[in-house]
């Protein structure tokens, strides 16, 4: 690699073709100014913009990279494969939200696969001046660590939440867990899902049959509803009542 996050010219599915190649740009509009709002605001400019579409790979477990990325545009899975060989979808990164930026810091390679599950544009950043900034400001470092630990604590709580639950208790908080992902951006209010059967169960992680099993039983009771690829739903309170197991799909 040339201290770029690895873009690779995968297919999938019926061969996703390539929206774009990395485009250099001047100055990014975003300014550190203490806001608040971290992930908009950087002091120094983004090196590159890059596309890609729904399914490509964006870098791989093992990439050696000197660039961290923001989500600008779009939601982007971290996953890992299982003994078993099945994928888990570790986090689903929303628009605002930061890939590699722990690497850059530890100078480590990537520990996860990144793949594109919409359409999304990234906004790339030297490493270096990462580094650089937060050997210089504490209050940076304190605010990009903070948000870095923020994201783990979630993953834990998660999978310590899971361990002792059944399926149809980590579908409902699945579901409502990613209706709150989704919100995070403005053209989405949260209610529609737009997530395939597959990326659905290794955000579990399940088989897609017994997914598919309880997504039925939750659309015989009006809970959710949806076509392929696409999940509404209709019924938040019922789905909050599974989520806590009071409730119990019939």
């Amino acid at each position: 690699m040339d201290g770029a996050i690895n873009i690779r010219d995968n297919k999938t599915g019926a061969g996703a073709a390539r929206v774009g190649e990395a485009v250099t740009s001047g100055p990014a509009d975003v300014i550190y100014g203490g806001r608040g709002d971290l992930d908009h605001e950087f002091p120094f400019c983004r090196s590159s913009v890059r596309k890609f579409r729904r399914g490509e790979v964006i870098a791989g477990a093992g990439d050696a990279i000197d660039m961290f990325a923001r989500v600008q545009r779009g939601m982007v899975s971290a996953s890992t494969p299982l003994a078993d060989g099945r994928e888990f979808i570790v986090e689903m990164i929303p628009k605002g939200g930061l890939i590699g930026e722990l690497e850059v810091l530890r100078k480590q390679s990537l520990s996860l696969e990144y793949r594109a599950l919409s359409d999304c544009e990234l906004h790339y950043f030297d490493g270096r001046l990462l580094r650089d900034l937060c050997a210089n400001d504490p209050q940076f470092q304190v605010k990009i660590l903070s948000k870095a630990l923020a994201r783990v604590s979630e993953l834990e709580l998660r999978i310590i939440s899971n361990a002792g639950s059944n399926l149809r208790q980590r579908l409902a908080r699945t579901l409502l867990r990613l209706s709150a992902v989704y919100k995070v951006d403005a053209q989405h209010s949260g209610d529609e899902l737009i997530i395939s059967q597959h990326d659905l169960a290794a955000t579990l992680p399940a088989s897609r049959e017994k997914v598919n099993q309880c997504l039925r039983r939750l659309r015989e009771s009006k809970v959710v509803d949806g076509t392929q690829g696409k999940i509404r739903i209709l019924n938040r309170k019922a789905l909050e009542a599974y989520a806590d197991g009071v409730a119990s799909i019939a």
